[in-house]
Formats: structure tokens, sequence, C-alpha cells
């Protein structure tokens, strides 16, 4: 393999490892007057340096209805679930979308969007 083949696949690889976290799954369910979201998440948490750190929930105009930080890596819990509770949501709101982020990478441009269950 020439250098400039293996500096390429280097490159993506290391790419590909960098990517902010995935959303696996969010379940979201009526809660008294609110809601609660659960949602699992994938990343290569490698330490306190490099970790997914906070989801958000964001209406379809992109603005921050819930913010659910992450206070320490998950090296060894992979995927893992956390949930937001007592979120507020307009009257007929359909769906609102989860976004994620990593404390080297910040935002992910991937939003995972969430149909609301009638109740």
């Amino acid at each position: 393999m020439n250098k400039t083949l293996a500096l390429v696949l280097a490159l993506c690889a290391g790419a590909a490892f960098a990517e902010g976290p995935t959303i696996e799954a969010v379940t979201a369910s009526r809660a008294g007057m609110g809601w609660r979201f659960d949602v699992t998440l994938k990343h290569a948490d490698t330490g306190w340096d490099h970790y997914a750190d906070g989801w958000e929930i964001t209406d379809a105009a992109g603005n921050q209805i819930g913010y659910r930080e992450l206070m320490h890596p998950h090296v060894n819990e992979q995927p893992f679930t956390r949930s937001l509770q007592n979120v507020m949501l307009a009257d007929g709101v359909k769906s609102v979308f989860i976004r994620s982020r990593c404390s080297q990478h910040g935002w992910s441009e991937e939003t995972y969007e969430v149909m609301l269950p009638l109740q």
C-alpha cells in the first residue's frame, strides 16, 4: 500500500471514530402535566477528555425545549440510557427532535425525530 492511500485510510478511520454520540432509541411518555424522555446514546467515550456530555430536545424550528447534561464518561456502559422529566410541551405538538453532543466535538448535526404518542 502506498503512503498516500495509507494516510487517507487512517484519516477516514479517525473521522469515523471521532463521530458524535449516536441516538439509539428514544421513548416519550406523559408524566403528570409534562413529558418524560428516555434517550439511549452510544458513543466511543475514552474518559474525561472525550465523552458524550449531553442531549437536548428541540421543536421543529430548533428552539430548545429541554436539556439533559451528562456529568461523567460512560466508557464501560455502552449504550446507556438517561432520562429527562417534567418537559413541558405546548398542546398540539406532535413531534420533537433530539440532538446529542460530546465534550470534544460539540453538538451533532444529526437529529432524531420523536413522534409523541397520543394520550
